[in-house]
């Protein structure tokens, strides 16, 4: 499954970075001999929090390219490029965000767009759904993916991550503390953190972790059922859509670098951790919904 974890590994690796550097210049001080100061701990934990979500998401779009080896349309090579560059450009003016832009990488089909600001990301479709799919369902595809962008659909993932991240370093600080206090008790030499406090803090940054990505997740899968609406508004109708998502659950969907698959079209295994809902309930609501 890979959809929005890599994003959310870089986000991992960056807060880990974050942490080593507060570690090294000495910021962390929210620890003491005295107790525990939640007060610079909460300012610590935003810091860590959001500082590691928020460059993860103004890395998303190079990471995008690199990761998924995406060929960026600068001057259309052929009357394919032509019509995918100027189906992004007619959504995107419909939309009212400023032209993405547009590559193509090799793979199974699939789409993503990212990017940290909503005039200036990148919209990508791999080779297979462009050989797999008629022009109207690719049509959908990309309103989907344009739809994305301008629902701020990036924004409101980093947001949401830097939640969760910042409740994972706080929680995990203060029951490595209480724990650390415990096995401690009645020590006179006590100055500092302990083995407790070290090992305590690791596994539960590694539990709250994967609690934190199954909400992470679950915000995940409501935004696809706004992205499929906003391509039907794109296009003036439903069906092209649930065509689009027919085919697509018909046949293997590329697996997408996980910094970008939050963003793709695939429809997920519909467990906790999967970021897309399974492809017969989106077209089920996609149906049911008012145009």
């Amino acid at each position: 499954m890979k959809r929005i974890f890599l994003f959310v590994m870089t986000n991992l690796a960056v807060v880990l970075v974050l942490g080593i550097v507060a570690n090294l210049l000495g910021v962390n001080r929210f620890l003491t001999a005295n107790g525990l100061n939640l007060g610079a701990l909460l300012g610590f934990a935003l810091i860590m929090g959001f500082g590691g979500a928020i460059i993860s998401l103004l890395i998303s779009k190079p990471m995008a390219k690199w990761t998924s080896g995406v060929k960026v349309i600068h001057q259309p090579a052929s009357a394919d490029e032509a019509w995918i560059v100027d189906t992004v450009r007619k959504f995107a003016d419909k939309a009212g965000i400023g032209m993405p832009e547009v590559g193509i990488f090799e793979g199974d089909p699939n789409a993503f767009a990212t990017g940290a600001f909503r005039d200036s990301a990148l919209v990508a479709v791999s080779t297979g759904l462009l050989h797999n799919m008629t022009h109207e369902e690719i049509e959908a595809v990309i309103g989907h993916e344009v739809a994305h962008i301008a629902n701020g659909d990036m924004v409101t993932m980093t947001l949401i991550q830097g939640v969760m991240n910042t409740f994972v370093v706080f929680i995990s600080r203060v029951v490595g503390y209480a724990v650390d206090s415990f096995l401690r008790k009645g020590d006179s030499e006590n100055t500092g953190p302990g083995i407790g406090y070290y090992v305590t803090t690791i596994v539960m940054d590694i539990i709250l972790g994967f609690a934190a990505a199954m909400i992470v997740a679950w915000f995940s899968r409501q935004r696809e059922f706004r992205a499929d609406a906003g391509a039907a508004k794109l296009m003036g109708r439903k069906q092209p859509m649930i065509n689009a998502l027919a085919r697509l659950g018909g046949v293997h969907t590329a697996e997408l670098p996980k910094t970008i698959s939050a963003m793709g079209i695939a429809g997920g295994i519909g467990q906790l951790f999967s970021t897309h809902p399974p492809i017969e309930q989106r077209i089920e609501v996609l149906k049911n919904s008012a145009l």
